[in-house]
């Protein structure tokens, strides 16, 4: 791990170096865009209701849960608690960025924050622990895949059952591969070993016998509170 002592920026230069790296996934998040746009208008919402929902939201696993969802009356209580749970993760992924974001003004971490995706939180904490310090690399990443997504979802609802079956060409595996070659690939600490096989054992455990969607709290939760104890006992045992 390098550590930097280059402070806390967030700049131009930073943002498009940003871009420039997701300009990769983007290009296939262009396809899951343009596959929500096809459920989208197989559902029954309207352009502007799709259009909306992905400028607004820019979720994957959200929107398609809204879409199971979706009905004459809608279950507004219900979208809410879905929501809620499939993006319990930001939560500690917001945790992650804390002591890189923190020296900014509040503006410029909640406008960070806002384009936050797993994809370039990834990609954006591995350059931060080899020294990266210009939060416009993770700023530049989620604009890049929000462009993409909105540009998707529109291509989706103009070709309607252009795409009914993603699955078949794969895309439905290429950000899950992105994200193990991004954390695998950055040289993961083995202290963070068993909190990852907590997270993933309680996750499966979740999703066998609980609702759809509470896989994600219990997954997250989990692995959060087995890491924190882990090092929480590390730092006892380094200070006796």
């Amino acid at each position: 791990m390098t550590h930097s002592k280059e402070p806390t920026r967030l700049n131009v230069s930073g943002t498009l170096r940003g871009v420039r790296r997701m300009l990769p996934l983007a290009a296939f998040t262009v396809a899951f865009g343009l596959a929500f746009g096809v459920a989208a208008v197989h559902q029954g919402l309207s352009q502007w209701e799709a259009m909306l929902m992905s400028t607004l939201m820019f979720s994957a696993p959200s929107q398609f849960a809204a879409l199971d969802l979706w009905d004459a009356e809608l279950p507004i209580l219900a979208m809410a608690i879905t929501t809620l749970a499939i993006h319990t993760r930001h939560t500690l992924m917001s945790a992650a960025l804390y002591p890189w974001l923190q020296p900014l003004p509040r503006w410029q971490q909640f406008t960070t924050v806002g384009v936050l995706t797993d994809s370039n939180w990834a990609m954006a904490i591995s350059e931060y622990h080899r020294g990266e310090r210009n939060v416009g690399f993770l700023l530049g990443g989620g604009l890049a895949l929000w462009v993409a997504w909105v540009l998707g979802t529109g291509i989706g609802l103009f070709f309607g059952g252009g795409i009914t079956e993603p699955e078949r060409y794969g895309l439905d595996v290429i950000m899950l591969c992105f994200l193990l070659v991004i954390t695998v690939g950055s040289g993961p600490r083995r202290e963070l070993y068993l909190s990852w096989a907590a997270a993933a054992a309680s996750a499966m455990v979740a999703y066998w016998f609980l609702p759809p969607y509470l896989h994600v709290v219990v997954g997250a939760l989990t692995g959060g509170l087995v890491a924190t104890a882990h090092f929480r006992d590390a730092d006892t045992e380094e200070k006796q």
